[in-house]
Order: C-alpha cells, then sequence, then structure tokens
C-alpha cells in the first residue's frame, strides 16, 4: 500500500526538490530493499530528472547494485539526451562480475545506435551471441536497427535474415533503416518481401513507406499506399497524417496535402510546418503566412524549423517585409537564436530585392562563418541584379572549400572576371581543369507511364 502511494507521487512530482523529499520518505520506509519497487523508482524518476535517477542508483543499499537495478538505469540512460552514459553503466554492471540477461542488451544496444558506435554495438553483438541471446526477437531487433542507425544497412539485413522468429516490428524496422540509410527502393522490396511473408504492416510501417515514396518523388506508389490506409483501414494519426502531408506536397499535389492537413483532427507543430514548407514550395506564400498565423492562434509555439520554413516562404515569393517581420519576431518575442539556415534566407530574401549591400551586412555581422550554399545565393544575386562584387579571400575559399561542385568554381570565376580580376578567374578555371571538377548542368524530371519502385508495389499494396 505504502509502495503504491509512493509511486503515485512519484508519477505526479514535476522537479528534482520533489524526488529528493520522496526519496528521504522511501529510505525511512525502507522500499529500497524492495527490487520491483527500485526498478519502478529509477524509471519513474528518469523521466522528471535523469540525474536524479543516476543518484538513486547509487544509493541502491546493496553493493554492488542487484542486475534490476542495473537494467533500469542503462534504460534510462538510452532514452535520454545522453546514451553513452548508457554504454558506460553496461561496461561497469560486468567489471562488477554481473553478467546482463534479455532485459539489459536491447537497451544498451539502442544506446549504441543513437551514439552511432557500430564498434562497440558490433562487440555487444559478439557478447550477445557468446550468452546465447541471439534467438531473442527484441535483443534481434535492436541489433539490426543500431546497425541501420550507424549506417551499416548491410550488416543490418545480415542480421535480419538470420532472425528465426520476426514480428511486424521487425520488418517495420528494417524499412526504416533502409529510409533512413537513403535507400528508398530497398525500403519498397523489403515492403513486397514483408507481404509475401503474410505479415500485416501497422501505421509505422506506413510512415516509413510514405518517406520512401516522399524521396523516391514517386506519387503513384504514395497513393497506393494511401489507397492501402483507407480500404483497410487504418487510423490516420497526426504521425501517419504528416507522412501523407509531406508525401503529397514534396510530389507536387500541394492541394491534397492542404485537403489531408484541414481532414486531420490534431495536428502537431512538425504537421503545421511541413505544410508550411509545401506552400512555400509551390510559390504560396501568403498561404504560408496564414498558415503560421493561424498555427500561433490555434496556442502551438513555433520553433526553428517552423521559423525556417516560413521565411523560406517569404523569400520564394519576395515578401520582404514580411520576412524582416518574422526574423525579427523570432529573435525578439521567441528568443530563438537564428542558426545558418535563418541567416541564409535572409540574405536569399534581400538579395531577390535587389538590397545586395544589406544582404553583405548581414554576412557580414553573423556570429558564424557563411557557408557555400549562402554565399552563391548572395553572388548569384550581385550577378542578376549587375552589382560588381570583388571576392576576396575569404570569400573564394568558402566557395572552393567544396571542390567536387564545379558550380562553386563556375560562379566565383565568373565573379572574378566582371570585376576585373582576369588572374584569379584564370586561377579558378585551371583549378578546376587540374581537377577535373565539371559544372552539372540543371536538368528537370518527370514520371511517365510509372516507374520501377510503382511496379514494386504494383501488387502488394492493393
Amino acid at each position: 500500500m505504502v509502495s503504491r502511494q509512493i509511486q503515485a507521487l512519484i508519477q505526479r512530482s514535476k522537479s528534482a526538490a520533489h524526488l529528493l523529499q520522496l526519496h528521504s520518505l522511501v529510505l525511512k520506509t525502507g522500499l529500497d530493499h524492495n527490487p520491483k519497487f527500485v526498478s519502478d523508482y529509477i524509471n519513474a524518476a528518469s523521466s522528471i530528472s535523469i540525474g536524479f535517477a543516476k543518484l538513486a542508483f547509487g544509493y541502491v543499499p546493496k553493493s554492488p547494485p542487484p542486475l534490476f537495478a542495473w537494467n533500469s538505469i542503462i534504460r534510462a540512460f538510452a532514452k535520454s539526451p545522453a546514451p553513452i552514459e548508457s554504454v558506460k553503466f553496461f561496461f561497469e554492471l560486468r567489471g562488477v562480475g554481473l553478467k546482463p540477461d534479455n532485459f539489459t542488451y536491447p537497451f544498451v544496444v539502442k544506446a549504441c545506435g543513437r551514439c552511432k558506435m557500430a564498434g562497440v554495438g558490433g562487440l555487444l553483438h559478439c557478447l550477445i551471441m557468446k550468452g546465447g541471446f541471439d534467438s531473442d526477437r527484441y535483443i534481434g531487433n535492436a541489433l539490426f536497427r543500431m546497425y541501420a542507425d550507424c549506417g551499416a544497412v548491410g550488416i543490418a539485413r545480415k542480421v535480419f535474415d538470420e532472425m528465426p522468429m520476426k514480428d511486424v516490428v521487425s520488418w517495420s524496422s528494417l524499412i526504416a533503416g533502409y529510409v533512413a540509410c537513403n535507400y528508398p527502393l530497398e525500403a519498397l522490396r523489403v515492403f513486397r518481401e514483408m507481404k509475401l511473408a503474410d505479415e500485416k504492416p501497422n501505421s509505422v510501417t506506413l510512415v516509413s513507406l510514405l518517406s520512401a515514396c516522399t524521396r523516391l518523388h514517386n506519387i503513384s506508389t504514395g497513393k497506393s499506399i494511401h489507397c492501402y490506409i483507407i480500404v483497410h483501414p487504418i487510423e490516420i494519426d497526426v504521425v501517419l497524417g504528416t507522412a501523407l502531408i509531406e508525401m503529397y506536397s514534396k510530389c507536387g499535389h500541394v492541394e491534397k496535402a492542404f485537403h489531408i492537413f484541414n481532414s486531420m483532427s490534431e495536428k502537431n507543430l512538425q504537421s503545421w510546418t511541413i505544410m508550411m514548407c509545401g506552400l512555400a514550395d509551390h510559390g504560396r506564400g501568403n498561404d504560408a503566412i496564414l498558415l503560421f498565423s493561424h498555427m500561433e492562434q490555434a496556442g502551438l509555439v513555433p520553433d526553428s524549423m517552423a521559423f525556417s520554413a516560413i521565411l523560406s516562404a517569404c523569400s520564394h515569393v519576395g515578401l520582404l517585409n514580411e520576412g524582416r517581420q518574422f526574423f525579427n519576431q523570432m529573435v525578439r518575442t521567441y528568443n530563438i537564436e537564428p542558426t545558418m539556415e535563418h541567416y541564409g534566407c535572409l540574405v536569399d530574401l534581400l538579395g531577390r530585392a535587389g538590397l545586395i549591400e544589406e544582404a553583405y551586412e548581414v554576412i557580414k555581422n553573423m556570429p558564424m562563418e557563411p557557408n557555400s550554399v549562402m554565399l552563391r545565393s548572395f553572388l548569384g544575386a550581385c550577378r542578376n541584379h549587375n552589382v560588381v562584387f570583388t571576392l576576396d579571400d575569404k570569400f573564394r575559399k568558402v566557395l572552393t572549400s567544396e571542390s567536387h561542385l564545379g558550380a562553386n568554381y563556375v560562379l566565383a570565376a565568373n565573379l572574378s572576371s566582371v570585376s576585373g580580376c582576369w588572374s584569379n578567374a584564370a586561377d579558378l578555371r585551371l583549378s578546376m581543369k587540374q581537377k577535373g571538377v565539371v559544372k552539372v548542368p540543371g536538368c528537370s524530371w518527370v514520371e511517365v507511364g510509372g516507374s520501377s519502385s510503382g511496379d514494386i508495389l504494383k501488387e502488394t499494396v492493393r
């Protein structure tokens, strides 16, 4: 009874100070000797203060702490902003002579994936096989997701193929892994295998598939997946709805995306931001601004990404005054520190309006060095407005830092020529020739009569 009351109080706690008061009660009642309570206590405390959870672990009376306490703290840090601590606790656990079990490995493997520690993850893989846990489905799912998170999608696939039992989580994780590693076509092929294995997808699977269609700009396959969602039927929650909005808007069907957006009963900040991006990309800057206003009226607080979207919208359609207002609102009202992307949108906006000097002042006064994307935008504005700009060494160095991009060399050489710096222009073109760099011509593409990725799902999404 007492333990349940204390657990209820922990759930209602909102600060480390509250937890500290409850901890004295835990010690007084002797509940720190109850294995299940301590495990639940650490897990609950970690959602409020990960530092306090670590402190509570240190106060476990038994030395060394029992395995359940180690598992709880490893799990807590695996989900925290500092997953590396989970890995450190795992090796401390082994150092005191305890043997990890099937509850230990999934979380420490997840931590390795979040930290991109493929080497340590491989060591854990060896320990898992040595301990006889390689047939555990949960550990297997964690293993191949870790490899995928580290970019080793080939090894992830091998681990998946060797698993004796697979569930919808296994298939969904592999599909998500391929999408995350930028192999969207492979993700669609895995979905075909999943259907042949008679495993029904869930909303998590479909979110990843829609992301694959977005990357491939394959509207026909995306529509097929949308039909699958409607026919079966699968509830369109905020995550799935947002994935549909992104797929339709990125594939050029912004009206359909807007229809889905308006039909969603629940929207999060990402839903609003992606819809604003879609409107901006299709030249509907005024609609994006109106949507931003509605978002604020709905009580959502815009973040850095939302301001990137609205500044991009202003830049695309040349809304100079509105763009300035949004930039100032971001800094002064919401106390958001501008990033390179925000400054880039502002420079692009000013450059399109012909305010070259003001754009240059923004670049000079930024707290960080400009990147080549920003400089290309600025120098392109100089060229478009017939403004002669002398390319100094700093600008030239940034532009030529991406030695594989011929467009940077050509732009820098052309501006040097216009400025009368013929020797600099000649040096840049000679450098291009010596490095074998060429400017890739611009191009457009359209989908005609479907595509290979469309063929893959032609039968399986019906």
